[in-house]
């Protein structure tokens, strides 16, 4: 890996206190880590460690309570809740265990819908969607509302939907732990397929540890740090 290149995300000895009365509960306790362009990141630990912690933290979704989230080597973690939002909008795709597709669309709506919030046009949105869910396999099945999808099409679509915006950074919790073994390991290649095709960062948690074997490096969340 090239040390020159500046990374998509880093996070700086991030730390993160949850409080329950007179209890103070140390989830995150200094953690660093940095994703660069292209960079497949596999994030285990047992269930409890704070990897969703992590990740809405990574994503903008919530604040540290002391360290820096950077994207691109520009801090981004500590502004406004406007800007953050803003910034995950143009530089950060999510995939989450469930799939959050709206039910009353199709999977081609689905994957356009974002792209045109961030202000595309229709058509350069439907083009763009039509692109995506052709690299996922699921051209024949654009049509469909999710409920017609299988568990595993309906997954694939979320994750077309997640890079629609062309983010730096995707951000995935157990995209794979609703599924079977057979359907979470054909999704998974779609998933990395996807990702070496954009060239985007991207920091996955999963239990599954075949899953995370197949990924360029592997972090362990363990008492408050990564290892």
């Amino acid at each position: 890996m090239n040390d020159t290149v500046t990374p998509s995300l880093a996070l700086q000895d991030i730390k993160r206190v949850f409080r329950q009365g007179d209890r103070a509960l140390e989830v995150l306790r200094g953690v660093n880590l940095e994703l660069r362009p292209g960079e497949i990141v596999a994030l285990v630990g047992p269930s409890g460690a704070g990897k969703s912690t992590l990740l809405h933290i990574a994503g903008l979704l919530e604040k540290p309570d002391s360290g820096r989230v950077m994207l691109e080597g520009k801090t981004a973690g500590d502004q406004g809740d406007a800007y953050r939002t803003a910034l995950r909008g143009r530089y950060l795709g999510f995939v989450y265990q469930y799939h959050h597709l709206l039910p009353e669309f199709s999977a081609l709506e689905n994957v356009m819908i974002p792209q045109m919030l961030m202000g595309l046009n229709r058509g350069e949105a439907r083009k763009r969607a039509h692109e995506l869910l052709a690299m996922v396999g699921l051209t024949e099945r654009e049509s469909h509302r999710p409920a017609k999808l299988s568990g595993g099409e309906q997954q694939r679509v979320a994750i077309a939907r997640a890079v629609a915006n062309g983010p730096r950074v995707l951000l995935a919790d157990e995209p794979t732990g609703n599924l079977d073994l057979t359907t979470a390991d054909a999704v998974f290649r779609q998933l990395l397929a996807l990702v070496r095709q954009t060239g985007l960062a991207a920091l996955i948690a999963t239990h599954n540890p075949d899953l995370a074997a197949r990924m360029d490096r592997i972090v362990t969340l363990r008492d408050g740090v990564l290892v």
